[in-house]
């Protein structure tokens, strides 16, 4: 089992990690903080991670609902995108297309990355991380937060409530290391991953990770071909009082017909899903992104207990694309119609960051203090030249004769935004932390501004500002027990009247979103076990009579239940239940007063079990179950689609081969080759589910 112990490198990466996020002040610290589910298996969890502007912090001491995948569960489940480890979270369901351009999800039933602007943060900040889509070549970590979050990462850029989801990218390992990793995915997807981990100097103190991969080929849908093109690279300094790091993201994706999510026109009744194979993109329909994040960090220690931290970064992403636009469902045989377009799309984003970390006593009182300045802005353009309709059907779709679109000239800025705030917050504890309380306020100033696409001149424009609180408890009255309760407010931006409206012009202040929430963790013989109760109230705006007004609301209660870990040796288990109450408490028609939010389901479930045979060693069995219930597709609830289960089975063996540690995965996604509507996002756009899909790869260390 020589290399199940190199596998394990997200225990000593995830702790490494730690020393870049400004969340403790001295290195020593850092490597001292514990991590759970270390097995034979590998490092799959950790019991510890960002927690915003509170830091890195360990899972127990925190009053929020948080769940943590180590890039060893990322490539032990073979997941390509955020998309392969997230739908596998019982509080998450991803609403985005297999072959599609984005990956978007549901959190606690809200809508999280839906849009042109993504709601991932990276390393604790948004504006950084890829816009459509997150690879699993560069991340170290998956950290989510579930429910809102405004004060601990600010206003989410599309004011996503659900929850966060945070990626750490993978920096310099404590030990030198090269990994090769050969892939292929069904029906003929090909690829290779290389990761080099580098630490040199007297003192080891500069160090330096590269992830580069490309992969190409047929996926397993009809006509459809992708490319995909990574380069990340990491650059730090680990010094005595200064921590500093720097990373780069490059990415570039072509895809030849790439899927699109469809409407389903009024009053039709939901046919069934067709097989998932099947794609009525045409076939020279394509989409082409290109892609760089950066980001800068640095960490000084003023004092021994008191750290100044500073980010700076960015990103900016282009894409061009030919293809249909949203297919729409026209009757219960399954006939579509699209348009398809010739489209350009430009986002560009930079975020900055400055704050100082302090712990200090007064009496019997500890208090880990914090406070941050930070500012976020992006910019979009657009522009598109529409073609004439096309005809298909998702059971048998027809090709239709090319259409030669002209790609836009010019593609004007049509909106851009600035969210700026300052933010402040202090964890108080006694009795050997056994009782702390955080507090917290954030101030955040809104802006935004639309634009002609012909004049460049501003149609509309929205400033205000907006204070966010957050108030949590946590109590342990044994090691391995968590009592947690906590009140804490999302933020989204606030509407301008429409000039339907008689109220026409008028802006709203930003809509606060609020979660009450209680739970207890126990983390006993490696196996973290959380239960949640939570009840997050969401406003919005809507049009009653002729006046435009702040008085529709969303209310989400909710229990989840979730376990992580290893109960018997040889068996790591990873799972949950979420059960939502989801209502439409206020509305504009008392025919949806009462009714369940479109793409919200009641239950959601997950179960997935690693087995390590006792009789050969190196080889582990894996399986996942995924069931759903009914969805609504509008708020008057007369559309819906059906429940659905998903089975994956997978195995890993574990080897030397000519001396050198090498594993051999494979997985089977939807095993049984279920056909089913895997997900309904907020537009009321729906998406078919992943057909069976065949995985292998092969890493090798040298």
């Amino acid at each position: 089992m020589a290399f199940a112990s190199a596998l394990t490198t997200g225990v000593s990466t995830a702790a490494f990690g730690q020393v870049q996020t400004g969340a403790v002040s001295r290195v020593q610290r850092v490597i001292e903080l514990p991590t759970v589910v270390t097995t034979a298996g590998g490092a799959q969890a950790d019991h510890d991670g960002r927690v915003g502007l509170l830091g890195n912090k360990d899972t127990m001491d925190t009053p929020f609902s948080i769940s943590t995948h180590t890039s060893q569960r990322l490539d032990d489940q073979q997941a390509t995108t955020l998309a392969g480890v997230l739908n596998k979270d019982a509080s998450i369901r991803f609403t985005g297309q297999t072959g599609g351009v984005t990956d978007s999800f549901y959190i606690r039933g809200f809508p999280v990355g839906e849009g042109n602007l993504s709601e991932v943060a990276f390393d604790g900040l948004y504006g950084v991380a890829p816009n459509y889509h997150i690879f699993s070549e560069y991340v170290e970590r998956v950290e989510i937060i579930k429910g809102p979050a405004a004060l601990l990462y600010g206003m989410s850029p599309n004011g996503g409530v659900g929850g966060v989801v945070n990626i750490v990218p993978k920096r310099a390992l404590p030990h030198d290391l090269t990994r090769f990793t050969a892939t292929y995915g069904s029906d003929a997807q090909a690829g290779g991953h290389v990761d080099v981990s580098h630490r040199f100097g007297e003192s080891r103190a500069f160090g330096i990770r590269f992830n580069g991969s490309h992969r190409q080929g047929q996926t397993p849908l009809d006509n459809q071909q992708a490319r995909t093109d990574i380069g990340a690279l990491s650059l730090d300094y680990q010094g005595g009082k200064l921590r500093t790091s720097l990373d780069f993201i490059t990415q570039h994706e072509k895809v030849d017909a790439p899927t699109r999510p469809f409407l389903l026109a009024s009053g039709v009744i939901m046919p069934s899903a067709a097989d998932g194979r099947r794609n009525v993109t045409q076939s020279w329909g394509w989409w082409k992104s290109e892609g760089q994040s950066t980001l800068a960090h640095a960490e000084y220690d003023l004092a021994d207990e008191t750290t100044l931290f500073v980010d700076a970064g960015g990103s900016r992403t282009s894409i061009a694309r030919l293809s249909d636009q949203t297919p729409i469902i026209l009757n219960a045989a399954g006939d579509t119609r699209s348009v398809p377009g010739n489209y350009k799309f430009r986002v560009s984003r930079t975020t900055a960051d400055v704050g100082l970390r302090s712990r200090f006593d007064t009496g019997a009182v500890k208090h880990a203090f914090v406070l941050q300045a930070s500012t976020y802005y992006d910019r979009t353009a657009t522009a598109n030249h529409q073609g004439t309709a096309v005809l298909s059907n998702i059971y048998t779709p027809r090709a239709a004769p090319e259409q030669f679109i002209a790609a836009p000239s010019l593609v004007p800025k049509i909106s851009s935004s600035q969210l700026s705030g300052v933010a402040l917050a202090d964890t108080m504890s006694v009795l050997s932390d056994r009782l702390q309380l955080t507090l917290g306020l954030r101030q955040q100033k809104v802006e935004s501004d639309n634009f002609s696409a012909a004049t460049g001149a501003t149609t509309s424009s929205y400033s205000k500002n907006a204070l966010t609180s957050m108030a949590g408890m946590v109590i342990r009255p044994w090691q391995d027990v968590s009592l947690y309760a906590n009140y804490i407010e999302g933020l989204s931006k606030g509407d301008i009247a429409p000039t339907t409206a008689s109220n026409a012009g008028q802006v709203f202040a930003p809509y606060k979103t609020r979660q009450y929430e209680a739970g207890v963790k126990m983390d006993h013989n490696s196996l973290l076990t959380t239960l949640a109760v939570f009840q997050i109230t969401k406003p919005s705006g809507q049009l009653t009579g002729t006046v435009y007004g702040v008085d529709s609301e969303q209310r989400n209660r909710g229990v989840e239940l979730s376990v992580s870990g290893e109960p018997v040796r040889g068996v790591r288990v990873q799972g949950g239940v979420t059960v939502l109450d989801a209502v439409l408490t206020k509305t504009n028609s008392a025919a949806t007063v009462g009714n369940r939010p479109v793409g919200v389901p009641d239950l959601m479930t997950n179960a997935g079990v690693e087995w390590d045979l006792p009789w050969v060693q190196g080889l582990v069995f894996n399986s996942n179950v995924t069931y759903t219930s009914r969805q609504y597709i509008n708020q008057v609830n007369t559309q819906s689609v059906p429940s659905w289960t998903t089975v994956d089975l997978g195995a890993r063996y574990t080897a030397r081969l000519h001396g050198r540690p090498i594993i051999f995965r494979a997985t089977v996604l939807n095993a049984f080759d279920r056909q089913y509507w895997s997900g309904v996002a907020s537009f009321g756009t729906i998406s078919l589910g992943a057909p069976r899909t065949l995985l292998l790869s092969s890493s090798v260390d040298f």
